[in-house]
């Protein structure tokens, strides 16, 4: 069972950065389309942005021109860089990894973001 361990979370104030990563226990990437969700305290988890392998990416309105997601196969490894971060980004941010066929996928644990003065 592959495992997907976030982190890079933390307390920002508003405007500064964060740099989430999601590591994978095994090789998936070459086949998997990974994304990052979230979940603030109240509301439903909601899609943020997902790259596929081809590494076509996609992002959610609220977060296209400060966010960037990317993905080292490499190093199994997935990011999603946290610019001009608002106060409303605040919320539990989850690694995803799902096969485009749909018969697998995968959640990390999450990792807390909270954007404050």
């Amino acid at each position: 069972q592959v495992q997907l361990v976030e982190s890079g979370g933390g307390l920002v104030q508003p405007g500064g950065s964060l740099r989430l990563s999601c590591a994978a226990s095994r090789s998936i990437f070459n086949s998997y389309t990974m994304g990052w969700y979230r979940q603030a305290p109240g509301k439903q988890r909601e899609l943020v942005s997902t790259i596929t392998s081809g590494v076509y990416t996609n992002y959610a309105d609220s977060v296209k021109g400060r966010f960037t997601i990317s993905r080292d196969n490499a190093k199994n490894t997935l990011y999603l860089q946290m610019n001009s971060l608002k106060p409303e980004d605040t919320a539990v941010y989850y690694c995803n990894a799902a096969h485009p066929s749909g018969w697998d996928v995968i959640w990390g644990q999450g990792t807390q973001v909270t954007v404050s003065s």
